[in-house]
C-alpha cells in the first residue's frame, strides 16, 4: 500500500447491475451540476473507514459476495432539500451493512454509526426550487421496481474522484 493509500479514508459502496447503473448514472449526468459531478452513480454503505482496515475489509466483502445478491427495490423519489435521490429498500443489503458495522464497531465515524437511508443521488448542491422541480418531475411517472445489486466495492477517497481499491461481485 502506498503512503497516499495509507492515509486515504475508505468508502464502501454497493455496485448496481449494469442496466440500473446506466439509468442512474445517466440521470446523474443530466441533473447534477457538472462542475461538482466527480463521481458515477453509487449507493454508499460507509463514508469513512480507516485505511488500515482495507485488507480485512477486502476479505469480508469477498466473503459476503460468495452468497446471493440481496434483493432491492427502487422505492421512492427522495427529496434532499438541495437535490434529489431515489430511495432503495433492501433488507438484505442492510443486513450486509449491519454485519460490517458490527465487525468494525469502535472504528466508525458518527456518520457511519448512524443507520443509513440507502439511496442513489441524481442531483445535489442546487437551489431548493430547482431540486423541488426535479423531484416533482421524477415523482410524476415513478413506479417502484426491482433494482439490481451486483457487488460491493471499496474506494480510496482523496478529496476528488474516488479510486477503486477493490470490488467483488455476488456469485450465489
Amino acid at each position: 500500500m502506498t503512503t497516499a493509500e495509507q492515509s486515504a479514508p475508505i468508502i464502501v459502496t454497493a455496485l448496481m447491475g449494469a442496466a440500473d447503473f446506466a439509468w442512474a448514472d445517466g440521470l446523474r449526468r443530466a441533473h447534477f451540476p457538472p462542475e461538482r459531478n466527480m463521481l458515477s452513480a453509487h449507493v454508499t454503505l460507509f463514508h469513512h473507514l480507516p485505511p488500515s482496515l482495507l485488507p480485512e475489509l477486502s476479505d469480508r466483502l469477498k466473503g459476503l459476495c460468495r452468497g446471493p445478491a440481496p434483493v432491492a427495490t427502487l422505492a421512492a423519489v427522495m427529496p434532499l432539500g438541495q437535490g434529489v435521490a431515489y430511495r432503495i429498500d433492501s433488507p438484505g443489503l442492510m443486513a450486509i451493512r449491519d454485519e460490517l458495522a458490527d465487525a468494525f464497531t469502535g472504528l466508525l465515524t458518527p456518520q457511519d454509526q448512524a443507520r443509513p437511508r440507502l439511496h442513489v443521488t441524481v442531483q445535489n448542491k442546487v437551489k431548493p426550487d430547482v431540486a423541488k422541480a426535479l423531484a416533482a418531475q421524477l415523482t410524476a411517472d415513478f413506479r417502484p421496481r426491482s433494482f439490481a445489486i451486483a457487488g460491493l466495492a471499496a474506494w480510496h477517497y482523496r478529496g476528488g474522484p474516488w479510486d477503486l481499491a477493490m470490488k467483488a461481485m455476488f456469485r450465489g
